[in-house]
């Protein structure tokens, strides 16, 4: 398996990894900072370097065995098994992905009790769907994602039993995907301090360490997708910086 540094420190840029394989379709490390796509979120884009080469990686995967494949991108040379490489994030795109992962759990706040039926995150515009008829007005949801996030409420991650579920199912929001379950330990999203968190939900996405880092988000769109689906689409209001 590959050691998933991110879960427990979304800040990593680089680190030094050794290749335990090496070919076409991806090259695995013994620990990695690039984060495999999943749960909506894209893979990490960046670099590995090693003594006489380099590899730009075009995309991260997840592999077998609870392995990360990171994608090569066309024509580039592979480490070979057994080298030390220092694996380099591209952290303008991974930082504007964290800003917006963890403004889509600050609009989940703003929607108390709406369901999320989908979403997908992207550095310049990310949306969730929510199984809800009549949404606020965008400019009200708007207001209310810019107060969370000019309140700068910490953002902390907990590891709990995955029984957790069993006795509070209501920390689910998502519909369509529910957190991966056999591992004996779920890793929890916090947001907020106290008994009564902004947010609390099972995620293994990166996130920002407060939500003023996210800055300002503008709200696009909110487009109907059926009788009980409504999309709602935002965007950070610098561009995401990259």
């Amino acid at each position: 398996m590959t050691e998933l540094l991110y879960q427990d420190d979304a800040s990593l840029r680089r680190v030094s990894a050794t290749v335990v394989a090496s070919a076409p379709e991806g090259v695995v490390l013994d620990r990695t900072i690039f984060y495999a796509r999943a749960g909506g979120q894209p893979g990490d884009y960046g670099v590995l370097r090693w003594d006489g080469g380099e590899m730009p990686v075009a995309d991260t995967l997840k592999g077998e065995g609870g392995t990360v494949l990171h994608v090569p991108g066309a024509g580039a040379a592979l480490p070979p098994a057994g080298a030390t490489v220092e694996a380099d994030v591209d952290w303008l795109r991974r930082h504007a992905h964290m800003r917006m992962h963890t403004a889509l759990h600050l609009l989940c706040a703003v929607l108390p009790g709406a369901a999320v039926t989908g979403g997908q995150i992207g550095a310049d515009k990310s949306r969730l769907d929510f199984d809800l008829s009549d949404p606020p007005p965008k400019d009200t949801i708007e207001a209310g994602l810019n107060a969370l996030i000019a309140a700068d409420h910490p953002v902390s991650l907990t590891w709990v039993d995955e029984s957790v579920l069993d006795t509070n199912p209501e920390l689910v929001r998502t519909l369509s995907v529910k957190p991966p379950r056999g591992s004996g330990r779920l890793r929890l999203v916090r947001v907020g301090d106290g008994e009564t968190p902004v947010d609390l939900q099972p995620c293994g996405g990166t996130h920002v360490a407060r939500t003023g880092e996210i800055g300002p988000v503008r709200v696009l769109k909110i487009e109907n997708k059926g009788k009980q689906n409504r999309r709602i689409a935002i965007a950070l209001a610098d561009g995401g910086a990259v």
